[in-house]
């Protein structure tokens, strides 16, 4: 094992594993959060101080349950009181680590657990010091690290202890006869077997007449989960000395620990195997971080699909509203009939274009320019179409949002668009207003290839471009009664001016023009609608990228681990 190597590979996994975030609250993503962060832990509290000094004295964590003796077996080892015990729960709140005077050094800088600042003396109750204490009773090459409850009721404790464990070379872990088929320590030492984490047990205050029958029930257990490696050491339960276990019935313990800090070799087995277990650990919980990257991608798709969808079905209400005859207001379509149907327009339409010219001139100079109006009515109408349009469409998009944990969360979590874009109207005013200018180009390309017809639009180029915009919107599709007679007569009358002065072919090319161009406008204003979803979406969501770095970083762990 290449330990430098090995370090820079995990190093940049863990720089990885920082920059990922979990934002939509779907399933597994508590749970994969966890594993991030434990993971991360892991590497910067054990695996890059163990690669970076391999020989460091062994770092033993004792942890178990609450009221298993902890404390108390780590002052009867050191044969003093270093660490707080008691029948007050929980008692160990400030992790204590022990060691002989000659290796307290390999612990006072940030070599492991660097989160935690260090503090000399008496432990003071709830501090998040990593307190140390010197005794020339620790045997040198080992230290004790008392940790606090694994099941305590404080969570920042139940969180420590889980922290301080994985940083271990060894788990000394602490049960009692009464307690060692609990769930929540079995629920560690199946965490020890996955991570390869070396591991013995200490069962303690077993009475007399169980110290054959109970450690044999726990041997069988710990065979029967793949623990069968574990030794067990049994402490009978008696009468403290001075709230220290007697030499006597501690003696189990304390000839395991010496015959493992005398023997360099056995020492560095245990370095070994952990430090192969926890970095062979490592894929499996990245892969528990990908699958969530991935499933968060994957909801996050969904939520803008969902979004894109409520805006699909706004531009089919736009595109329906401009085809349904009621875009314009009766009054107006009703002034344009009465200026294009009269008798004598249609009297020219008839009989050539140039009376039909004449006709034009004079209406044009002699009423208002209802060609003008009927322009101003048509932004008017677009705008408001499309307003309500995007307005329904935000709303819709939000109630499917809030039909799905992902989208709950990130309701609660962001700013979220409500309603249309403040912009949206001055937007659509633009559009059209530019649209209807494309529209007066057409016609002028239109009549610029015919003689007349070039005539004819000279004089009247507005009306004529009015006349189109007529034809592209006055449909009588769900129009009723007398709307139907104004919307419909409206549209034939300025069908029939169109085709007398281009003939069919080309006025159904110019008004298949003029409404594509529109709506190619309009679909692009509800697309800038919907990417406001969309970017709340992005804005925290992880990416395919960050899954690929996990990958290749993973990739080169592996390699390293070979090498």
């Amino acid at each position: 094992m290449h330990s430098q190597r090995l370090g820079e590979a995990v190093s940049s996994v863990a720089s990885e594993l920082r920059r990922v975030r979990f934002p939509l609250a779907i399933e597994g993503a508590s749970e994969a959060a966890a594993t991030r962060d434990e993971l991360v832990g892991q590497i910067e509290d054990y695996l890059l101080p163990r690669l970076a000094q391999i020989d460091a004295p062994l770092l033993a964590v004792v942890g178990g349950s609450t009221g298993a003796g902890k404390s108390t077996l780590v002052n009867s080892l050191v044969g003093r009181s270093v660490s707080a015990s008691g029948v007050l729960r929980p008692t160990t709140t400030t992790p204590v680590l022990v060691s002989h005077p000659d290796d307290i050094s390999w612990f006072e800088g940030e070599r492991i657990l660097p989160g935690l600042p260090r503090a000399t003396g008496a432990p003071a109750a709830g501090s998040a010091a990593l307190h140390l204490i010197a005794d020339a009773d620790v045997p040198r090459g080992i230290a004790l690290l008392d940790a606090p409850d694994v099941d305590s009721v404080v969570r920042a404790n139940r969180e420590l202890a889980t922290q301080l464990l994985a940083a271990a070379d060894l788990w000394l872990f602490v049960t009692t006869a009464a307690r060692y088929a609990d769930a929540v320590p079995w629920e560690f030492l199946r965490r020890a077997r996955a991570r390869s984490t070396a591991l013995a047990l200490v069962l303690n205050r077993v009475p007399p007449d169980a110290l054959r029958e109970v450690p044999t029930h726990l041997s069988d257990m710990l065979r029967r989960e793949g623990l069968e490696d574990a030794p067990v050491l049994t402490v009978a339960e008696g009468p403290l000395e001075g709230e220290l276990i007697p030499a006597a019935r501690l003696e189990p313990v304390v000839t395991w620990l010496r015959s493992l800090a005398s023997d360099a070799s056995a020492r560095s087995e245990v370095v070994r195997r952990t430090l192969e277990g926890a970095v062979a650990s490592v894929p499996a919980r990245v892969d528990v971080v990908i699958a969530q990257l991935e499933a968060q991608i994957a909801a996050g798709d969904a939520l803008a699909d969902e979004a894109r969808r409520a805006y699909a079905l706004g531009f089919e209400e736009i595109e329906h509203a401009l085809s349904g005859g009621a875009l314009l207001r009766s009054e107006v379509l009703a002034r344009w009939h009465e200026f294009v149907g009269t008798g004598d327009v249609m009297r020219s339409l008839q009989t050539g274009i140039g009376r039909l010219r004449d006709r034009l001139n004079e209406l044009l100079l002699g009423q208002p320019p209802v060609e003008k109006e009927v322009r101003t009515e048509v932004q008017r109408s677009i705008e408001t179409v499309v307003v309500a349009a995007s307005d329904k469409s935000a709303e819709r998009a939000l109630a499917a949002w809030r039909g799905s944990p992902a989208g709950r969360s990130l309701l609660e979590s962001q700013e979220i668009p409500r309603g249309s874009s403040p912009q949206l109207a001055a937007s659509v005013e633009s559009e059209v207003r530019a649209w209807q200018g494309r529209v007066l180009e057409l016609v002028k390309e239109q009549g610029a290839g015919k003689r007349a017809a070039g005539r004819a639009v000279s004089m009247g180029v507005n009306a004529v471009g009015a006349a189109l915009m007529i034809a592209v919107f006055a449909q009588t599709g769900g129009l009723t009664g007398g709307e139907v007679a104004i919307a419909g007569g409206t549209a034939a009358l300025s069908q029939r001016l169109l085709e007398a002065l281009f003939g069919d072919e080309a006025v159904r090319m110019l008004t298949n023009s003029a409404r594509s161009d529109l709506l190619e406008r309009l679909r692009d204003l509800m697309d800038a609608e919907v990417e406001r979803f969309e970017t709340v979406v992005r804005r925290d969501a992880p990416d395919q990228e960050q899954v690929a770095a996990l990958r290749a970083n993973l990739v080169a762990l592996q390699e390293a681990g070979r090498s």
